[in-house]
């Protein structure tokens, strides 16, 4: 017994009781001794209606989140499709606006030769394993075009010739390709070549022009145009511009470097040419001379 005085049990206990005794002796001092559980209780379940009504409140807070996360999610969906269709009509607006400058470059050309019939036409693919940069076009055998047409820049400077065809569509080799021969002359001199392309220069974005006449007087930053032999392209097609002029290897003759007039790696839209007419201008025949004798 003697040793459960001493514990750290009896002391809380007695603590505990010297604190009521004080208490209950200061209540009965100021006349509140009867009044004194209520208050110990109502001091106890303070915290409690506290919690209770913080707890209240958040019910209330997150039924009233559930019954309008409806009309959040409905107005979400909402701005989510205006976004939509506002992107969309900038993507269109774009789109005219590329057209109308097509179609006025378009009418620019027409009225400079109105023998062309032009369709604007906008690439709409690139073939990656293509160095010479051929590319596909939104307009096919249903828009008139045919392989062989003449591909043009909106400048009227020539990018290439169709391939192929098919109904949405049409394939394009550019004059950067060694496959493709130009009948060229320069537009100063009137000395004419071949223009091609040429697997050393295409990483510079040039074009070579050979066969040029050893006594040629042409010179840095000359035009040089198509000349329309072959019947293939129309005369006067620009295609460039000289940028620079030398003996070929074979010493026979000249070739020129020539820089075409559009950027062909990053052209995104030309002109189809449907209708070349008559490239080259033949001449009339002369007439047979007659078998009659005039007596």
């Amino acid at each position: 017994m003697k040793d459960f005085f001493q514990t750290t049990r009896f002391k809380i206990l007695l603590a505990t009781c010297v604190v009521l005794a004080g208490i209950m002796a200061y209540a009965g001092a100021n006349g509140r001794l009867q009044s004194a559980p209520q208050e110990f209780l109502t001091a106890a379940l303070v915290p409690l209606q506290k919690v209770a009504a913080l707890f209240s409140n958040g019910i209330s807070g997150v039924i009233d989140q559930i019954i309008h996360l409806d009309v959040v999610v409905e107005q979400n969906e909402k701005l989510q499709k205006e976004n939509a269709e506002l992107r969309q009509q900038l993507v269109e607006l774009d789109q005219y606006k590329a057209e109308n400058e097509m179609f006025r470059s378009a009418n620019n050309l027409k009225e400079e030769h109105p023998e062309y019939t032009l369709l604007p036409g906008f690439v709409i693919g690139r073939d990656p394993l293509d160095q010479f940069y051929s590319f596909t076009l939104d307009v096919g055998t249903k828009h008139g075009v045919e392989k062989g047409n003449v591909v043009m820049s909106e400048h009227g400077y020539l990018v290439g010739m169709v391939l192929d065809a098919t109904y949405t569509s049409a394939k394009v080799v550019t004059i950067l390709n060694p496959a493709l021969n130009v009948s060229g002359m320069v537009s100063r001199t009137r000395d004419s070549g071949l223009v091609t392309g040429s697997d050393v220069l295409v990483s510079e974005g040039l074009c070579l022009m050979n066969n040029l006449p050893r006594s040629t007087q042409a010179a840095i930053g000359d035009e040089v145009i198509t000349t329309g032999m072959g019947e293939v392209f129309p005369a006067d097609l620009l295609v460039g511009r000289v940028v620079d002029i030398g003996t070929e290897a074979s010493g026979q003759s000249m070739q020129a470097k020539v820089e075409p007039g559009e950027d062909i790696s990053s052209i995104r839209q030309v002109l189809v040419l449907l209708d070349t007419g008559t490239a080259v201008s033949e001449p009339a025949p002369a007439p047979a001379p007659s078998s009659d004798t005039e007596e």
